[in-house]
């Protein structure tokens, strides 16, 4: 069974189109107009063996807020769709990252409920990257969160250097993702659920 998804959402803010595949190599094709965000999103696909296939128009020259949110949300849901009824997954991913003097742990439930977490150094404070604004990260993580329906919880327990805490985060989420949207197949079609329904 093919966990393919793809979606297109055009807003007074944003144009994207994208799709999904749970079962790739790990491949991010297209861009968007942020490129420090490109590099966070090559991460995540890099690390979570998903492929990602985008289009993204935003309107920069306000700032990269809509575009970051925008494409956070509709990845959210290309996941939550692809997933199904998430028969047979692992469902849980928990991965601790070291990169360099940072270390982060990300940990997902792909649950049927939203809920985020962040627990670290105050992203609000950091510079930006070039037009990508440091809180953007946790904007980009609580927008997936609540829109693939699943707990994120997302720790950076220490470290310094602004670029390894971002990067960090991105490839421990793309990790932890893959951990958890991976076929046991000791569970086969089961849902991994003791009420039976995620």
């Amino acid at each position: 069974m093919e966990r393919i998804a793809s979606s297109e959402r055009n807003t007074k803010e944003t144009r994207i189109k994208m799709r999904v595949n749970l079962d790739g190599k790990g491949n991010l094709n297209g861009n968007t107009p942020i490129p420090f965000f490109d590099h966070m999103l090559t991460h995540l696909t890099r690390y979570s063996m998903i492929d990602i296939d985008l289009q993204v128009e935003g309107d920069i020259e306000i700032d990269g807020h809509h575009t970051v949110e925008d494409t956070a949300i509709v990845f959210g849901d290309l996941l939550r769709r692809a997933l199904a009824e998430k028969r047979g997954i692992n469902r849980f991913g928990n991965f601790t990252l070291p990169m360099d003097e940072v270390l982060t742990q990300a940990v997902v439930d792909f649950s049927g409920r939203s809920f985020f977490v962040y627990n670290g150094p105050s992203l609000k404070e950091l510079p930006p990257f070039g037009i990508y604004d440091s809180e953007l990260t946790e904007e980009f993580l609580q927008k997936l969160a609540m829109s693939a329906c699943m707990n994120l919880h997302i720790r950076v327990l220490y470290g310094e250097n602004r670029h390894h805490i971002h990067e960090s985060i991105f490839k421990a989420l793309g990790l932890a993702i893959r951990q958890a949207v991976e076929i046991d197949p000791r569970r086969g079609d089961e849902i991994p659920s003791t009420k039976g329904v995620i």
